[in-house]
Order: structure tokens, then sequence, then C-alpha cells
């Protein structure tokens, strides 16, 4: 596959995702190496929706630590049960925060930040492996449907980690 995304601007959000989803796959289809394969992940995202932040924290040593990313600096660890990432975490559920001064303990590694949602990567034991970040600039942007299909990239992560 060629390193251009084809997602229509005029599309709606679940169009883009259905037209994304399929181009992640072919990105990561023959590339082995996981980093590599989230970098490329994060990429895709962050192009196609234009957030503030896009990327992945994995679990090492029992802290989330920084992953590939596209966007400002970011908190480099975070700990268990910790923020929005250590919640989705210890909860091992996806959380979708409209406003981030209501989510009580949210860690702001941007000011500018002003929405998130945070969905687990679980390894094939259902274990959480780590988290895919999404940080947003702007009220009213992140919604269930970002859920949803971020989910089922979460999903195609977790076959990403077990090969």
């Amino acid at each position: 596959m060629s390193e251009q995304l084809h997602i229509s601007d005029s599309a709606s959000k679940a169009e883009k995702y259905e037209a994304l989803i399929p181009q992640i796959e072919a990105l990561t289809g023959s590339e082995k190496d996981l980093i590599a394969n989230l970098a490329n992940i994060c990429a895709a995202l962050h192009q196609t929706f234009g957030w503030l932040w896009t990327g992945f924290y994995l679990i090492k040593e029992n802290e989330l630590v920084l992953g590939p990313f596209q966007g400002p600096v970011a908190c480099t660890r975070i700990r268990f049960g910790k923020g929005v990432c250590g919640t989705a975490w210890k909860d091992a559920k996806s959380i979708l925060v409209p406003d981030v001064e209501q989510f009580p303990g949210h860690i702001a590694c941007s000011s500018l930040s002003v929405a998130e949602i945070v969905i687990p990567v679980f390894e094939n034991t259902g274990k959480v492996a780590g988290v895919l970040d999404i940080d947003s600039d702007r009220f009213n942007v992140l919604d269930e449907t970002d859920v949803y299909y971020l989910e089922k990239i979460s999903a195609l992560v977790t076959t990403l980690l077990n090969n």
C-alpha cells in the first residue's frame, strides 16, 4: 500500500473511520514491528481527524509509558488509576471525557486539551497492555462514534501485539 491515505474531506465521521480502518489494516498487515505499526496508526488517525494529540501508552514495569504519538510533547509516565489513561487501564474500559475539567484527577499534559477519549488495548489474554489516548483542543468533537471505531482500532492493535 502507498503511504498516502485516501479519505474524503466531505465524508461523515463514521464514513471517515470506515475508509480509514482498511487502510490502517493495509499499512500494518505486513509489518511485524509493533512500534512502527503504532506510529503509523497514530499518524493515520491524527492526519484524518486533526486532534490535538493522538498516541499510545504501553504498560512497562507497572506504569503506562509514552509510546508513539502525534502532537505536542506529553507526559512520559502515568501510574495505575491516575488520570483518564490510568483509570481506563484500571477499569479496563473505554472512557469518553467531554470536558476534562469535570474528570476528577485529570492529568493536564497540555493546557490546550479540553476533551479526551482513552481506549484500552488488550492482550489476547484480556489483560490491558496499554491505551490509545486522544486529546482534543475543541469541545463537542469527541463522541460515542469515536469510541465505537477507536475500539475497533484497539482490537486491531490486539492482533498486532500477538503476532
